[in-house]
C-alpha cells in the first residue's frame, strides 16, 4: 500500500468490501489503534512500552491529516471534529492526543466498583 500511514492502511483494510469508502472507516481504525495503545504482557516483555506508546500516539495523530485531506472543505464543520474515544463516549479534538498515558484514561464517577 505504497507509503500510506498506518491508520489509512487500517481504514482501507476495514473497508475492503467497499474500497472507495475507506475514509468512512478512519474512526474505526483509530478505535483499534487506541485499544492497542496499552500493550499486553507479551508485548511488554518484548520491548519498550514508552516507545510503543509514542508510536501509537503518532499513528493516532495522523487521522486528522487524513480527515482533512478526504473532507470537502465547503462541507467541513468549523469545529475540530477529531472523533471520540474508543468507547464513543468522550469527544476528542486534534490536540487531545499527547504523550501522557492518562490522555486515554477516562474515569466515570459512580461506575467504578470498589472491592
Amino acid at each position: 500500500m505504497e507509503n500510506r500511514t498506518l491508520i489509512e492502511r487500517l481504514a482501507r483494510h476495514l473497508a475492503a468490501a467497499h474500497p472507495d469508502d475507506w475514509s468512512s472507516r478512519i474512526e474505526d481504525a483509530a478505535s483499534i489503534l487506541a485499544m492497542l495503545k496499552e500493550p499486553d504482557a507479551a508485548m511488554r516483555a518484548a520491548g519498550d512500552t514508552d516507545i510503543w506508546s509514542a508510536m501509537i500516539d503518532a499513528a493516532l495523530r495522523e487521522r486528522w491529516a487524513i480527515a482533512q485531506a478526504t473532507t470537502d472543505p465547503a462541507a467541513a464543520d468549523p469545529v475540530d471534529s477529531g472523533g471520540s474515544d474508543e468507547e464513543g463516549e468522550i469527544r476528542l479534538t486534534s490536540d487531545a492526543v499527547g504523550h501522557d498515558r492518562a490522555d486515554w484514561v477516562h474515569l466515570h464517577h459512580g461506575q467504578e466498583k470498589t472491592i
